[in-house]
């Protein structure tokens, strides 16, 4: 059956909104306006920028991006969406040295999250920056550090801290709606084909490559890999894990009181995909935490069309199966037989069905505030590990023992060496 309204409301509320109601309320003109500017210009960035612009608290000043085809249109949004006329800048150094932003917002590839991030609370900005924050751990943890010792708001984009339907959903698994729960199954499960390969091309005119590629390896272009197909090549990030799966570790460790795993080991591969990406098309990985298990699976290919569900976290209890999904809700399969499976529908916001509009209110609500986001800088470094420890032990071929305080893998030289990387020059690997 189907949650009660009004026992919907009661859970979101105390959560820090009300279903049904705007979470955020218009403006009043007089009211402050924080200097925003975007950096990295695209398909989510802009999703992002539409809700700071929505807010009524954020005057965008300027936008970044090493690439002309994208900020044109996105200049000419804002001004349609504001009035306003944000300065068009291609280096982030820039923006941040002659703007001066009171928040920067990074929608970048993933491998550009750490510098611009560092940089901009350096330069005094509150930052939103999109998942998963970096490529290596030890980049996540400068990251951290350069928010605390800046004292910085750093919110980052894992949306579903605020999503309606997973709150009340996370209420009822810490409150043992599941009974005690002994293992969790995360997993993303959609279609493909094999694909063939893109030629490498020369880049389309506007396009600074060099400067996209910024401190990863420099190759040639290819139209695969921009705009938005670099997920998928592990120069740049980690894959269905690095990207989907952080989502997915993050309710988990919302769930569970223990901030890390144990012990981590995958194995996956490229048996389907024939194009030229470069991250595996399957993947298992097993996390081993104190008090339970965590799984994660995902394919490319082959569809779930066998099981309820082709996305999210099976939470099994001793009560029964909890599902937290995305565009379906939540679900609780109980044990007992003669119980009805207990349902909530989604509450999302179009496009691309997201709750980013309830995480931008809660960032400008923990600047004013001083206080800790939902989605703070060192929650969202925990997750991200999950998925990097996972990538880790897919490359090394062998689990590895992980020491979450002092975020070393113990008694194995060759994976500590994965937990950064070299920068291209001129680039410089943050220091913690």
């Amino acid at each position: 059956m189907d949650i009660s309204r009004r026992s919907f409301v009661k859970t979101a509320t105390a959560a820090g909104f009300v279903a049904g109601a705007p979470a955020i309320l218009p403006a009043a003109s007089k009211a402050k306006k924080y200097r925003t500017v975007l950096i990295g210009t695209g398909w989510w960035g802009m999703n992002i920028l539409r809700e700071a612009i929505r807010s009524g608290e954020c005057e965008v000043v300027a936008m970044c991006d090493v690439d002309d085809n994208q900020i044109e249109g996105a200049l000419a949004e804002v001004k349609e969406l504001s009035g306003e006329t944000p300065k068009r800048y291609r280096d982030f150094r820039e923006i941040l040295e002659k703007e001066q932003p009171e928040i920067a917002i990074v929608g970048t590839p993933d491998h550009w999250h750490p510098l611009i991030t560092i940089a901009a609370v350096n330069s005094g900005a509150h930052v939103y920056v999109e998942k998963p924050i970096g490529h290596t751990i030890k980049e996540g943890r400068a990251m951290v550090n350069a928010a605390r010792h800046n004292n910085r708001v750093v919110q980052v984009g894992t949306h579903r801290r605020v999503s309606p339907h997973n709150v009340a959903g996370m209420k009822f698994l810490k409150e043992g709606g599941a009974g005690k729960i002994g293992m969790v199954r995360a997993f993303v499960h959609y279609g493909g084909n094999a694909g063939t390969p893109t030629p490498d091309s020369e880049p389309p005119e506007g396009l600074d490559w060099d400067m996209w590629c910024g401190p990863a390896p420099l190759v040639p272009y290819n139209a695969k890999l921009h705009p938005k197909g670099f997920r998928q090549f592990l120069d740049y990030a980690n894959g269905t894990l690095g990207d989907w799966g952080i989502h997915w570790m993050d309710q988990i460790l919302w769930w569970t009181e223990e901030k890390f795993p144990k012990k981590v080991s995958s194995t996956g591969g490229r048996h389907i995909k024939r194009d030229n990406t470069t991250a595996p098309d399957c993947q298992v990985a097993t996390f081993e935490f104190e008090s339970f298990t965590a799984t994660w699976e995902h394919r490319q290919f082959a569809a779930n069309n066998a099981e309820n569900h082709n996305i999210g976290c099976y939470f099994y209890g001793t009560k029964g199966t909890f599902h937290m999904g995305w565009r379906d809700g939540w679900n609780f399969y109980p044990t007992n037989k003669g119980q009805k499976v207990l349902h909530q529908e989604p509450q999302l916001n179009e496009p691309d069905s997201q709750n980013i509009r309830e995480l931008f209110a809660d960032f400008l609500q923990s600047i004013k505030t001083g206080s800790r986001p939902a989605c703070d800088i060192e929650i969202a470094h925990r997750s991200t590990n999950m998925s990097l420890l996972g990538m880790l032990s897919l490359k090394l071929g062998r689990s590895v023992e992980w020491d979450g305080e002092k975020e070393i893998i113990v008694g194995d030289d060759e994976a500590n060496k994965l937990l950064r990387r070299e920068y291209r020059d001129p680039w410089k690997y943050p220091e913690a």
